[in-house]
């Protein structure tokens, strides 16, 4: 099930709320109520999947006890510490990456004449990076002692499954939400401001996302396209996977406050950096933040001269790119990723600027964008084609005929309207401090442009059918 689907906003959604509110807000009871609500939620998929998401929950939660029983930092601890990363990240590789391994090696030993390796193809588990990734830090912050170890197996079961980030993240940690599942707000104001928060991302994905999806696949699938066909794709996907995964994000952020739980922002107008490294401080948040947090620093951080410090920049980059999936575009945008940050901090390229520098910014927004070409191709090859095109000029003059025929006013159209968000992104950051419209401004927008937009929306959607995330491959 997922959050751009009739399912779970006309049957899933209300009768969730209803049942969420009709339970008593004492002892943890609608912590049970979404319990088994985010357990249907995530069962919709598969139920064979959801005992491996059951088995996962109730594992790290006896590990955790396990850990804190042993006391904080003692080596019965790390011996308990060490299983459970190695268990999480054992399980974590069979599911998202014995495919590739296989793929890998048949691929390597073909090339010397030999029989390829036979193996049943693995189904990847959705929200599984995502989940194994909470794990692990809940774990690790209970052997470091900045979280104490649940004894309430609901609350952390709750924690992981929770539904509005179960899928795509955000990455949150047990230690941010403890206190929330002990006691949170609810109000008639925080409801509403949820439910704006997901009215907002529902547009964006549904509205602006999925109108240039077409562009963006049809671009990236021709084998001969022009110089203009591979920049229109590139900035196609650009915007599509920003307004797919920050719409997904702003929807998770409206659920949890729609039921009381307040959640870290994941992305904040990642597009108008001026360096990679501020990208990186703007982009899918919780990941970057959980990579540094739990992979640069352990690695070494910038604790031990420059040459170690860009060494664990680089690597920390890369296996970010691996947890992204089993591909080789994968690696090598991570690679990449690792290496323009490396180039910043040799150059003293600040992460920070103080000021809107206008070929900062291009220089950065062409960067990003030439790496989304590698994250967005099926392959190196594919990759490579659309490199051709762009810098080598392959065929230069203009749009190719078939591409002329997919391009439609709507789509240029989401295209404009997404420069147009940068644009005020930008000037609301760098811009004149300009005061908060009041509660009524608020409300009338909302009633003017929100409710219509999304109302729209829920049309379009009913007329496209289902509406997968992008993220929900990772």
């Amino acid at each position: 099930m997922v959050f751009s689907s009739n399912v779970f906003l006309l049957l899933f959604l209300p009768l969730f709320l209803s049942v969420y509110y009709l339970t008593p807000n004492k002892r943890r009871m609608r912590n049970y109520a979404i319990l088994a609500g985010s357990y249907f939620f995530y069962g919709w998929w598969r139920l064979d999947f959801l005992a491996l998401f059951a088995a996962v929950t109730v594992f790290n939660y006896f590990i955790g006890a396990a850990i804190g029983n042993a006391g904080v930092g003692q080596p019965r601890a790390l011996r308990w510490t060490k299983i459970g990363v190695v268990i999480n990240l054992g399980v974590l590789g069979y599911f998202k990456y014995a495919n590739f391994g296989v793929s890998s090696f048949n691929d390597l030993v073909a090339s010397f004449g030999f029989e390829p390796f036979s193996m049943t193809s693995v189904l990847l588990p959705i929200g599984i990076s995502f989940y194994i990734f909470e794990s692990i830090s809940y774990i690790v912050d209970v052997y470091r002692g900045d979280a104490k170890a649940t004894k309430h197996p609901v609350d952390f079961a709750t924690f992981v499954s929770l539904f509005p980030h179960l899928i795509a993240g955000p990455i949150f940690r047990y230690k941010d939400l403890a206190d929330q599942f002990e006691q949170r707000e609810h109000s008639a104001d925080l409801f509403g401001r949820g439910a704006t928060r997901f009215m907002q991302g529902f547009v964006k994905k549904v509205i602006v996302a999925d109108t240039v999806a077409p562009l963006a696949d049809y671009c990236f699938s021709l084998t001969n396209p022009s110089t203009a066909d591979a920049w229109l794709g590139t900035f196609a996907y650009t915007v599509q996977l920003y307004f797919d995964f920050s719409g997904y994000s702003d929807m998770a952020i409206g659920l949890g406050l729609m039921i009381g739980f307040r959640f870290m922002e994941n992305f904040k107008a990642p597009y108008i950096s001026q360096s990679i490294t501020e990208f990186w401080r703007r982009w899918h948040i919780s990941l970057s933040s959980w990579l540094r947090d739990y992979l640069y620093i352990p690695l070494g951080g910038n604790r031990n001269g420059n040459m170690a410090t860009h060494r664990n920049v680089i690597i920390t980059f890369f296996l970010g790119g691996v947890w992204h999936g089993a591909n080789w575009t994968f690696l090598v945008w991570g690679a990449m990723q690792g290496f323009m940050i490396f180039i910043e901090r040799v150059l003293g390229i600040s992460g920070a600027p103080k000021q809107f520098r206008l070929v900062r910014w291009t220089i950065t927004f062409v960067l990003v964008m030439v790496s989304w070409t590698v994250f967005r191709a099926a392959s190196i090859n594919d990759a490579w084609r659309m490199y051709q095109a762009m810098f080598f000029m392959k065929n230069i003059g203009g749009f190719t005929d078939p591409m002329l025929t997919k391009i439609s006013g709507l789509q240029v159209g989401m295209l404009l309207l997404a420069i147009l968000v940068v644009l005020v992104e930008g000037l609301r950051e760098f811009g004149p401090r300009l005061k908060a419209p009041s509660q009524r401004v608020q409300t009338a927008a909302i009633l003017v442009f929100l409710l219509p937009l999304f109302f729209l929306s829920i049309m379009k959607l009913s007329a496209q059918g289902y509406s997968a995330f992008l993220y929900f491959q990772f």
